[in-house]
C-alpha cells in the first residue's frame, strides 16, 4: 500500500501577497515621497534663512548701504543676496534697468534737439522728458526692480505680486514711449520719422538711439516677465500667502535683508 509522501496541506500555488496587507501601500509610498520633498524644502528654507542671517550680520558689521555708488542709500549685491541659480536672471534685469535709465537721458537730449529744430510741440516734449527722467528712474527701481530682487532673495509671494503689478504698468509705458507721439515727451518712432523728413539730423540721430533703447528694454522686460511668471507659478505662490506675509512681516520687510 502506497502512502503519499507529500504534505497534503502543502500548496504549489502559494500566495504571492499577504491577504492581510494594507491595499493602500502604494498611496502610503506616494505620501512618504511628498513628505520627504516637503522636508527637503523646509531644510532648504532653513539653510537660506541661516545664510541671510549671516549676510545680514556681515552687512551690520561692515556697512549696509552701497547703492547708488555716488550716494549710498540701500544695500544691493546680487552675488551676496541672490541664490546662485537666479543670479543671471536678476543681473539681466538690473542691466535692463540701467538701459532704461540711460534711455531716459538720451530721450531728454533728443527732445532738446526736437525743440531746437523748431517743433511746435518741442516745449511740451522737453518738459515731459525731464519729468520722466526725474520720476521714472527712481520709481522703476523701487516699484518693479527692487520687488523682484527681494522676491528671488527671500522667495516670498508678496514681492512677486508687486513686480507683476508695477512691471506690467512699465511694459505699457514702454510701448507708449516706443510709439513717440508728439508733445508726450517721447522721442520714439513718430518723432524720429518726423525728424528725418524735416530734415533735422541731430534730432533724428538721437531720436533713433532713444527709440532703440525703448525697444531693447521693453522687449527684454517682456521676455523676462514671462520667465518670472512661470517661476512664480511653479513655486506655488498665492494671494493668500502674500496676505499672510504682509500681515506677518509688514511693509518694513521691503527695506530689511532678513
Amino acid at each position: 500500500m502506497n502512502y503519499p509522501t507529500e504534505n497534503p496541506f502543502a500548496s504549489t500555488h502559494s500566495l504571492d501577497t499577504n491577504p492581510f496587507e494594507d491595499p493602500t501601500d502604494a498611496q502610503s509610498t506616494t505620501n512618504a515621497t511628498r513628505l520627504e520633498e516637503i522636508r527637503q524644502r523646509e531644510l532648504d528654507l532653513e539653510r537660506r534663512e541661516q545664510e541671510l542671517a549671516q549676510k545680514q550680520e556681515h552687512i551690520r558689521r561692515h556697512g549696509r548701504n552701497n547703492w547708488p555708488p555716488f550716494f549710498p542709500l540701500i544695500f544691493h549685491s546680487i552675488q551676496e543676496e541672490i541664490p546662485q541659480a537666479s543670479q543671471p536672471l536678476i543681473t539681466r534685469l538690473y542691466q535692463l534697468w540701467l538701459v532704461l535709465a540711460g534711455t531716459l537721458v538720451v530721450n531728454m537730449v533728443a527732445c532738446i534737439c526736437i525743440l531746437a529744430s523748431g517743433s511746435s510741440n518741442g516745449g511740451s516734449d522737453l518738459g515731459s522728458s525731464i519729468g520722466y527722467l526725474i520720476f521714472i528712474t527712481p520709481l522703476s527701481f523701487l516699484l518693479w526692480y527692487r520687488p523682484i530682487y527681494n522676491g528671488y532673495m527671500k522667495e516670498q509671494a508678496l514681492y512677486y505680486y508687486l513686480y507683476f503689478f508695477f512691471g506690467g504698468f512699465h511694459l505699457l509705458f514702454s510701448v507708449y514711449m516706443i510709439i513717440g507721439i508728439p508733445s508726450t515727451g517721447s522721442a520714439g518712432l513718430i518723432q524720429t520719422i518726423q525728424a528725418y523728413t524735416k530734415p533735422s539730423l541731430p534730432a533724428a540721430i538721437v531720436g533713433t538711439v532713444a527709440t532703440v533703447g525703448w525697444i531693447v528694454q521693453g522687449v527684454g522686460l517682456a521676455y523676462y516677465y514671462r520667465q518670472i511668471w512661470a517661476h512664480h507659478k511653479a513655486a506655488g505662490h498665492s494671494v493668500e500667502k502674500a496676505k499672510t506675509e504682509l500681515a506677518t512681516h509688514g511693509a518694513k520687510a521691503y527695506f530689511t535683508r532678513g
